[in-house]
């Protein structure tokens, strides 16, 4: 069984589908840890539904980011982990984070990469006009939603609202990015690197 971190800031719904698709089976894996960096996130409750150990904290409470992110890797060290899957996390990993576990840290981001980077995609994509939305999971580094792009799943979109988009995004990220970590975790090269 494989050792998956999620670190999500929000609502948790990708954190949610990661966990259900492990204890589905679909997944030979198990989500050890949750890293979030935002008390009171209800990603925190679907964490303790699902009896997932959570590492909540406030980034304020820290001196500065190589502290929180070393605490952080000394909790990702204890707990096994093989594989770091972002998942909603509103911070661009740090050199501390990347110096213990770069080409470990995937991401899924709701636009295609390079396009609509950052936090507000989906508005950017509305804004814009676009007819051929999209998600992509990607290495991280550190730049923001950089990396090399691993998977990508694109789809038509005639109109309506960002709720509505969004909704269609979630129809199409869940499945990929459980795909795809389902590959990566299969890939050699990622157990050469744990």
């Amino acid at each position: 069984m494989r050792r998956l971190a999620v670190f999500a800031s929000g609502n948790g719904t990708n954190f949610e589908a990661i966990v259900s698709a492990c204890e589905r089976g679909e997944l030979a894996a198990g989500v050890v840890l949750l890293v979030c960096d935002r008390p009171g996130a209800r990603v925190a409750e679907r964490a303790a539904a699902h009896g997932v150990e959570a590492f909540v904290f406030s980034p304020k409470e820290y001196a500065s980011k190589a502290d929180y992110e070393r605490e952080i890797v000394r909790r990702l060290d204890a707990a096994g982990v093989e594989l770091v899957c972002l998942a909603g996390y509103m911070r661009i990993a740090g050199e501390t984070l990347l110096g213990a576990y770069g080409g470990r840290i995937v991401n899924i981001h709701p636009s295609l990469l390079p396009a609509f980077r950052g936090a507000h995609a989906i508005e950017q994509a509305l804004e814009y006009g676009v007819k051929v939305f999209g998600v992509t999971v990607h290495w991280v580094d550190a730049t923001l939603d950089g990396g090399r792009i691993i998977a990508q799943r694109a789809f038509g979109y005639e109109g309506g609202d960002a709720a509505e988009l969004e909704a269609k995004i979630h129809a199409v990220e869940y499945p990929l990015y459980i795909d795809t970590i389902r590959k990566l975790l299969e890939d050699e090269r990622l157990a050469k690197r744990t």
